[in-house]
């Protein structure tokens, strides 16, 4: 059996992971700003671990860290999927705001790697997804109490209430909430899929280069 102790282990060092990273690049580099962001995102979960947040801790962190793993191997040197090559590409962009920066890479992590760790986590704990729905929903919902926050950190100034503002229409065009409702369909459809090889390595690449597309819409370069 394995024990709690080694599961929060394991989210801490994903935390020290995140830090030694962010200490690598400048800060104003794109995959820094999204770095930041994600940091703060898994502290938190990592406090509401400790604060008996989450239902079945053990579900919770292996799903974390499942999900944390496909960013870093990416940000550690990996071969760079479909859904991140924009955000690593445009990263010093400097008609690229950081609030384009910091939701491309929400939209590439949510969209695509979230479906991906819930299947990995499936097949560590042997279990179906609807096993998950709850851990799903209780870091869902951490994602989406801290995504006005992230907004308002990373607005550009008050120039952006104006209408006119075209930060205001790209950034009102993408949606937490229904990408990680689509994370959810794409990872039961996965998991259906599981015994069609063929099948599920053409939906998931699928699912990499759409990902990936919507990412390079949001980091459309725009006027300052």
């Amino acid at each position: 059996m394995v024990r709690l102790e080694q599961f929060t282990t394991e989210v801490d060092t994903v935390v020290t992971r995140m830090r030694a990273l962010g200490g690598t690049w400048p800060e104003d580099d794109g995959v820094a700003v999204f770095n930041r962001v994600y940091l703060a995102v898994t502290e938190e979960i990592d406090r509401r671990l400790d604060g008996g947040y989450f239902a079945d801790r053990r579900q919770a962190v292996t799903l974390d860290v499942r999900f944390a793993e496909r960013y870093l191997s990416v940000a550690e040197g990996a071969p760079v999927p479909a859904c991140w090559r924009p955000l690593f590409q445009f990263r010093r962009h400097p008609g690229v705001r950081p609030l384009q920066f910091a939701l491309a890479g929400i939209n590439a992590h949510i969209g695509h790697d979230l479906a991906l760790a819930v299947v990995d986590a499936c097949r560590a704990l042997r279990c179906e997804p609807t096993d998950l729905e709850n851990e799903f929903e209780r870091v869902g919902d951490v994602l989406v109490a801290l995504e006005e926050r992230i907004r308002e950190d990373l607005m550009p100034g008050p120039d952006l209430l104006e209408i006119a503002d075209p930060l205001t229409h790209l950034i009102g065009a993408w949606s937490l909430e229904r990408a990680r409702e689509a994370a959810w369909s794409a990872a039961r459809a996965l998991w259906a899929l599981r015994e069609l090889a063929d099948v599920a390595e053409e939906f998931e690449r699928r699912l990499d280069a759409a990902v990936g597309f919507a990412s390079r819409m949001l980091l459309t370069p725009l006027p300052r």
